[in-house]
């Protein structure tokens, strides 16, 4: 037993004396898979992600989509994520900071995507998350809706829709509500 101690003490030396006497900070399992998770990324060309706090912080980034078709092209739209150490056991949480009309995503940003809430499980993955954030602009959906006024106007009147997305993504309002510029 007294070996084994030895050992461990050792190996966090060599750790120790590698990084100039700064402890070495231990990742959590989720950390780990993150990081796997973004090393194996298949993004479409219109993903991109990146790390406002720096590559040190892989817990919270960004990732910006430019919809490449249907009502949504040629926006841009930033979305924030928080991955949680227990991942991939919990979804990450996500938050679109960009304002945006349309069914599935409300006024504060919350996003109604059905695998960041109960069909999350941990074979899934943040490739899967984009993926299907990105679908929800190609094919918005409005029978789950969280914005309830959009999601009517879609299933009523698709080119209403159309005409409301232009508008608001021009930078304009919607109604009583005002939307800045994506474009």
């Amino acid at each position: 037993m007294i070996k084994l101690f030895k050992v461990k003490e050792k190996q966090r030396e060599l750790a120790e004396n590698t990084s100039n006497g700064v402890p070495v900070k231990k990742q959590s399992a989720g950390e780990l898979r993150l990081h796997k998770d973004i090393s194996e990324l298949n993004l479409p060309k219109s993903c991109t992600m990146q790390f406002p706090n720096g590559k040190d912080d892989l817990m919270n980034f960004e990732v910006l989509i430019r919809p490449d078709d249907g009502y949504y092209l040629g926006g841009t739209f930033l979305f924030s994520f928080h991955v949680s150490p227990i991942y991939p056991h919990e979804a990450p949480k996500v938050k679109c900071k960009t304002k945006v009309y349309h069914p599935n995503i409300d006024l504060e940003g919350n996003v109604c995507l059905n695998i960041l809430r109960e069909d999350w499980k941990p074979v899934l993955n943040i490739n899967t998350v984009i993926y299907g954030l990105y679908h929800l602009f190609t094919e918005p959906n409005y029978e789950d809706p969280l914005n309830h006024d959009a999601a009517a106007v879609l299933r009523d009147n698709p080119k209403m829709f159309e005409s409301n997305v232009r508008r608001a993504m021009s930078g304009g309002y919607v109604g009583q509500t005002f939307f800045p510029r994506c474009m």
